[in-house]
C-alpha cells in the first residue's frame, strides 16, 4: 500500500515547500493548514504518517497528536516547531509523537525523519502480523493437540470399557455395577465442585475400581449363597490385586489410590489399610457409597431386591462410620441414588 503523509502547518509555504520535496521522494501527500482541517482529512482518508506544526490557530499540533492517536496509535507523527521548549518537546514524545523537529529545518533532515518514522511503521507491521500468524499457527497446533487427546482418551477409556465389561462377565448379577457406580460417583463429585480434570481422574478410578476381581476365582465370585470367612477373606483381596494389575502403566497411577482404598470405612475398620477420615482420599471416599449402595440393591441368589428405603436408611446409620457423612448427605440429600 502506498505511504500517504498529511503535511500540516498554518504557513502555506512551508505546506508546498515539504509537499513539493517529499513528493519528489515518491511520497503521495495532502496538506492542511490547521489541526481541525487535518483531521477532518485524517478521518476522511488512510494516512502512514502526519507532519504537523505545533503553534496552530483553532487546533494545535498537540490536541491533534493527542486526536489522531486516541483514534489510530499505529499512525506516525512528526511534530514541528519554531518555539523549543524541552517540556513541550518531553509532552509529545509522551503522547506519541516519533519525532520532535525544531524550525528552520534542514529538508534532508525531515526526509531522512519520514523514512525512518515509515520504516519504524513497517517493521511494527511485519511484528504484527508474524505475531498474528504465530497465534494462528498456536491455535492450528492447540486445535491438532486437543483433537489427538480426544483421540488418546476415547482409546484408553475404549481399553478400560474393555477390562470392566471382563470384570462383569466374572459376576453376572452385578452386570452394570461400575458403570453405575461411575455415575453416581461423578454426580456427587460435581455438588462437590470437583474440576473438569478431577472429575475425568474420578471416571477412570471409578469404572477400574473392582479391576482385582478379575483375579477372584468364579466360585467365590458367583457363590449362591453367603461367603464363609475364608472366602470373605479373597474377596478382601481384590483391591490390592486391582493395584498390581494397573501399576504398572503410567496412565493409571492417579487412580491407584481410589482403586486400592474404596473399600476403607470412614471410623478405620476397612481394607486393605485401615485408614479413617480424611486419610482416606477423598475420591476413595466417594466411590465408596456408591459401591456400597449398588451392591446393597443388586438382585443376589441368595435373597431378592432390598427396598430403596431400607437401603437409605441403613446407609444414615453408617454415616460417620463406614461412609463420609457429607458424602452421605449429599447422596441423600441430592437423590444422587436416581442418576
Amino acid at each position: 500500500m502506498e505511504d500517504r503523509i498529511l503535511i500540516v502547518d498554518d504557513e502555506e509555504v512551508i505546506c508546498n515547500i515539504l509537499f513539493k520535496r517529499l513528493g519528489k521522494e515518491g511520497y503521495s501527500c495532502i496538506t492542511a493548514n490547521n489541526g481541525k482541517e487535518a483531521l477532518s482529512h485524517f478521518y476522511q482518508g488512510n494516512f502512514s504518517l502526519i507532519i504537523s506544526d505545533i503553534n496552530m490557530p483553532e487546533m494545535n499540533g498537540i490536541e491533534l497528536l493527542q486526536k489522531v492517536k486516541a483514534i489510530d496509535p499505529k499512525v506516525k507523527m512528526i511534530m514541528v516547531t519554531a518555539y523549543p521548549e524541552i517540556d513541550l518537546a518531553v509532552n509529545a514524545m509522551r503522547l506519541g509523537a516519533y519525532d520532535f523537529i525544531i524550525k528552520p529545518a534542514d529538508l534532508d533532515l525531515i526526509v531522512m525523519s519520514v523514512k525512518k518514522a515509515l520504516e519504524s511503521k513497517r517493521l511494527e507491521e511485519e511484528i504484527e502480523a508474524y505475531h498474528n500468524r504465530l497465534e494462528e499457527m498456536v491455535g492450528e497446533r492447540t486445535a491438532k493437540l486437543q483433537q489427538a487427546y480426544r483421540y488418546l482418551k476415547k482409546s484408553h477409556l475404549d481399553s478400560v470399557k474393555v477390562l470392566v465389561e471382563a470384570i462383569d462377565a466374572k459376576d453376572p448379577y452385578t452386570r452394570g455395577h461400575s458403570d453405575r457406580v461411575k455415575r453416581m460417583s461423578l454426580a456427587i463429585a460435581k455438588q462437590m465442585d470437583f474440576s473438569e480434570e478431577r472429575l475425568e481422574i474420578l471416571e477412570y478410578g471409578a469404572l477400574l475400581h473392582d479391576i482385582g476381581k478379575i483375579g477372584i476365582k468364579d466360585e467365590i465370585l458367583q457363590k449362591q449363597g453367603p461367603l464363609n470367612s475364608t472366602e470373605y477373606q479373597f474377596i478382601r483381596e481384590h483391591p490390592l490385586i486391582g493395584v498390581k494389575i494397573v501399576e504398572g502403566v503410567e496412565f493409571f497411577k492417579n487412580k491407584i489410590p481410589m482403586i486400592r482404598h474404596h473399600h476403607e470405612y470412614y471410623d478405620g475398620g476397612g481394607y486393605p489399610d485401615g485408614l479413617a477420615g480424611e486419610d482416606i482420599p477423598l475420591e476413595a471416599r466417594i466411590i465408596s457409597l456408591p459401591d456400597a449402595f449398588d451392591a446393597m440393591t443388586s438382585v443376589r441368589p441368595h435373597r431378592g431386591e432390598k427396598p430403596l428405603h431400607d437401603v437409605l436408611s441403613e446407609m444414615e446409620k453408617c454415616k460417620g462410620k463406614q461412609f463420609d457423612p457429607k458424602i452421605v448427605d449429599i447422596f441423600i440429600q441430592g437423590k444422587i441414588y436416581k442418576v
